[in-house]
């Protein structure tokens, strides 16, 4: 992940992030956050995150007056969102490579399918969320409608905070033509819902659906709210992004090779982020993932470093059980390993030489399935006190360190 900035369509500096897959990306994408959101949202983060899984670097900013970029909130509107999307993907065109897809989140749905025409580049549009008209956005204010009209300007809250909304806004959202974007977008759509959305009801993925010609697709974000706050729910339509991108709007996937290589073989390298105090990058060959720590420490984006090194156990030992049986023709059909990680007094420790202080104790479950004999399962147990990483954590291992900045 790089961090970025770019001008904006009135000239303010843009901030932004850059999600780059392993390898020659198949494609690019550009993300719009929901109205009053950050490219940090949790929506945002997962699913670009997610998306670098199937070869998509995707680029998500600040609009203007958001987050970390520059401006005043209260001069920016639907078009000038519109604007900052063609200034995005002209600066991916400048910096990497035009996109091919654009992502919207709730108003940044809206905000997608309006940019769309002024990209050539842009051969697919997913929306998540979205209302069918931008001005369904005026609902989150309208306690505060009529001062906004008459005065020109009102101070509204909004998830908890302050943003002063001026009737250039509300003038600017009712002009748009939405429906007439939605009818000649020639491009693929996606559009996918949740049908318990309480913010913007399912019934606007009706009309977009409805108004738009084909190739069109939804999926039914089902038991997700509006914002996706569970990772699940994140990750699912990550899935469906990329997998229906790669039929509409990717390049056929690359063969991996030493030169596109991130790690080389046989090393791990793990980087901080920005997604939060804990989140971390790490890359091993050709595969990649995010390791954090659970809520409320960390953003729990992933596995913690101890489920990590119980994951690298738990593979092992079944390799090192499956490596066995097919050499001894051993029936053995299925492992499952479930370990746990906890910290004991020694003094409670029967097969422990130490006897003060605390230790590290792995609990490790093995179940086998299989027409087996009680000798048979008694050989895979020993077999499993074998495997490499646990040898590696019984014996004595020395780290050594090097620092460069």
């Amino acid at each position: 992940m790089t961090r970025i900035e770019f001008p904006g369509s009135t000239g303010e500096a843009l901030a932004a992030r850059l999600e780059m897959p392993q390898g020659e990306p198949r494609g690019y994408a550009v993300f719009a956050h929901c109205f009053t959101c950050s490219k940090d949202s949790k929506a945002a983060s997962r699913i670009s995150r997610a998306l670098t899984g199937g070869g998509i670097a995707v680029l998500r900013f600040d609009f203007t007056g958001l987050g970390d970029s520059d401006g005043d909130f209260s001069n920016t509107n639907f078009s000038s969102n519109v604007d900052d999307l063609v200034a995005a993907a002209e600066y991916l065109q400048s910096a990497h490579r035009a996109p091919s897809l654009l992502i919207g989140h709730s108003l940044g749905g809206a905000a997608v399918i309006a940019a769309a025409e002024r990209m050539p580049s842009v051969r697919a549009v997913a929306t998540i969320g979205a209302p069918s008209d931008p001005s369904h956005v005026t609902a989150l204010f309208d306690a505060a409608r009529e001062s906004i009209t008459t005065e020109g300007e009102a101070d509204v809250q909004l998830a908890g905070r302050t943003f002063r909304i001026r009737r250039q806004l509300l003038d600017d959202l009712a002009a748009q033509p939405q429906h007439d974007r939605i009818a000649g977008l020639d491009r693929a759509l996606l559009v996918l819902h949740s049908p318990l959305d309480e913010i913007v009801g399912v019934d606007n993925a009706r009309e977009i659906f409805e108004a738009a010609r084909h190739p069109k697709s939804f999926v039914a974000l089902d038991g997700a709210d509006h914002l996706l706050t569970a990772a699940g729910d994140s990750t699912f339509a990550a899935s469906i992004i990329a997998a229906w991108a790669a039929r509409y709007a990717l390049d056929a996937r690359p063969q991996p090779n030493e030169a596109t290589a991130v790690a080389r073989p046989g090393s791990v390298t793990v980087t901080s982020t920005a997604e939060g105090p804990f989140t971390q990058s790490v890359v091993a060959g050709q595969h990649r993932w995010t390791a954090d720590e659970p809520a409320p420490i960390g953003n729990d984006l992933g596995p913690s470093p101890y489920d990590l090194l119980l994951a690298g156990l738990g593979a092992c030992t079944s390799m090192t059980m499956r490596m066995y049986a097919d050499r001894k023709s051993i029936p053995l059909d299925e492992v499952t390993v479930t370990l746990r990680h906890e910290r004991l007094h020694a003094q409670d420790c029967s097969e422990c030489e130490t006897r003060t202080g605390m230790l590290d104790h792995v609990v490790r479950e093995i179940t086998m399935a299989g027409d087996l004999s009680e000798e048979q399962v008694e050989s895979l147990r020993v077999i499993a006190d074998k495997c490499p990483v646990h040898r590696t954590l019984a014996g004595a291992v020395h780290v050594t360190t090097s620092v460069s900045s």
